[in-house]
């Protein structure tokens, strides 16, 4: 199984913090925020990532390489001008292969195990969802959690609204016959709900949206006072 992981974000709200390095390489407890992951999906035996890049790209390609000083092969989705996030995928398909595959944003930091990703049978599913509980900033959710489904809030489903991690399992199936270009996943990830195909589970462990100073500040400190230990 592959993995990819989208790095290709302006980070404005990270601003000025991101005006010289790419939100990716920021550091809490000690690392960049892209490590954690590189480091949680080598664990599991993902050795094969994909990382498209955007803003300043060619300094996290060059902090990171081909991936050797962490154990894995890192295959690189250059796309100059952000494609956001499907666009991202679709470019970076022929890297991707025609297989199922872990997605993860780059901005986002969990103790979650990544392990129960491999076992994730989609069937006829296109996308599998993990999802959190709603944070201060997003009281809201995105969507519906509903016999292990994830819905549109507009299909009026009962159930728990939870927002979603940024950590998902999706199959290429779902870019068939898309062209090249910008294209947020939102719209495709509905347009699958309002068929059923979208299959999801709640987080279980921390999870941190790292998208402002401060709280980029504030998961430093709790990593460092041993909060996530």
């Amino acid at each position: 199984m592959k993995a990819m992981i989208l790095a290709a974000g302006l980070g404005n709200r990270m601003r000025p913090l991101t005006l010289h390095t790419p939100k990716p390489l920021l550091e809490v407890g000690g690392k960049p925020l892209i490590v954690w992951h590189i480091e949680k999906l080598q664990k599991i035996g993902i050795t094969e990532i994909i990382v498209n890049t955007a803003w300043l790209g060619e300094k996290l390609a060059a902090a990171l390489g081909d991936g050797s000083q962490f154990g894995v092969n890192i295959l690189w989705s250059h796309e100059g001008e952000g494609l956001e996030t499907a666009g991202g995928i679709i470019n970076a398909l022929p890297l991707l292969g025609d297989q199922p595959f872990i997605l993860v944003n780059g901005d986002v930091w969990t103790t979650m195990d990544f392990a129960p990703l491999l076992n994730v049978q989609l069937k006829d599913d296109l996308a599998h969802l993990i999802l959190v509980e709603n944070p201060e900033q997003h009281p809201q959710g995105d969507f519906t959690l509903a016999n292990q489904k994830a819905y549109t809030f507009e299909q009026n489903m009962q159930g728990e609204n939870l927002t979603f991690s940024g950590v998902s399992v999706i199959h290429p199936k779902m870019f068939e016959n898309l062209e090249n270009g910008k294209r947020p996943l939102a719209p495709l990830l509905k347009e699958a709900m309002q068929k059923e195909q979208v299959s999801a589970s709640k987080l279980q462990g921390a999870w941190v949206d790292v998208g402002t100073p401060e709280r980029l500040a504030a998961l430093d400190l709790a990593i460092h006072s041993g909060k996530y230990a």
